[in-house]
């Protein structure tokens, strides 16, 4: 198993140099992962950072943690600027880039807000398309689309990722909804989220047998969970990383909300992962 931090991009932390020092911290504790949330706005001035600037800085800072957005509404971003930055990103960190998708959600008014359609039945779909045209421009090949949402015509996009065959994707959803684990049974990951927050072992196994029936691919598959939970009261959600490891899960983070002071979060990584 390995061991992660996934760190809000508002708050406390909607600062670039505060996170470059967490992550700095993290690679030198041990750490095997370091992933930021991707959200834009809140009603409440709440401070934020861009997640993609924050790991640009980041990956120039870092060597050996793997990186990347947990996760990034793909639908409110266009898809093929979403595969340039990634390639980009991806060689500049010299191949440690994960990228984590969904559709988002609209309780923050992140996508009413500013005009977009908020139906989360149409995200989906466009999620899907989305992912189609990101891969069919990372493999560096002459590419077309045509699409519900998406349209590309014969675009070739040079150079492809560091890795290959590509960037790994992992997918977010909650659990137990099926269509976002038979989507992330199509790619590399998934992130799941259940629906009081948390997945329990048995929740995980449940899962796997879902994704299972519905993946083809024999290629290495990771499960992502937020394990450890902490709050400004630093309360935190049992749960046993051998219990996890034994279900499937593939990587632990440790997770602090956005009210909780950088010097307490720092400490806690200077700590190392778990044991």
């Amino acid at each position: 198993m390995k061991f992660a931090f996934n760190i809000p991009n508002f708050g406390t932390f909607a600062d670039v140099e505060t996170l470059v020092d967490l992550a700095v911290t993290a690679e030198a504790a041990g750490w095997d992962g370091f992933f930021l949330w991707d959200h834009v706005w809140s009603d409440d001035d709440t401070p934020f950072v861009d997640p993609w600037i924050a790991l640009t800085a980041i990956a120039v800072a870092t060597r050996r943690i793997r990186i990347g957005t947990m996760v990034t509404p793909l639908p409110r971003r266009r898809p093929w600027t979403f595969a340039r930055q990634t390639a980009t990103l991806d060689h500049l960190s010299h191949g440690r880039l994960i990228a984590g998708v969904g559709i988002g959600g609209d309780g923050w008014r992140e996508y009413s807000a500013f005009g977009e359609d908020s139906d989360a039945k149409r995200h989906g779909a466009m999620l899907d398309e989305a992912l189609d045209v990101v891969t069919g421009l990372w493999s560096g090949e002459p590419f077309s689309y045509s699409g519900e949402h998406y349209t590309i015509d014969n675009a070739r996009f040079l150079p492809t990722p560091r890795q290959q065959p590509r960037i790994p994707v992992w997918v977010a959803g909650f659990w137990p909804n099926k269509p976002p684990f038979r989507r992330a049974a199509r790619w590399d990951g998934v992130f799941p989220i259940g629906k009081d927050q948390d997945m329990s072992p048995d929740d995980i196994r449940a899962m796997l047998e879902y994704i299972g029936q519905h993946r083809d691919a024999d290629t290495p598959f990771d499960v992502a969970v937020n394990g450890r939970v902490y709050s400004l009261d630093d309360v935190e959600q049992p749960a046993s990383v051998a219990d996890y490891e034994a279900a499937g899960v593939t990587w632990w983070m440790d997770v602090f909300t956005g009210d909780v002071p950088a010097s307490r979060v720092r400490a806690h990584i200077a700590q190392g992962p778990p044991s």
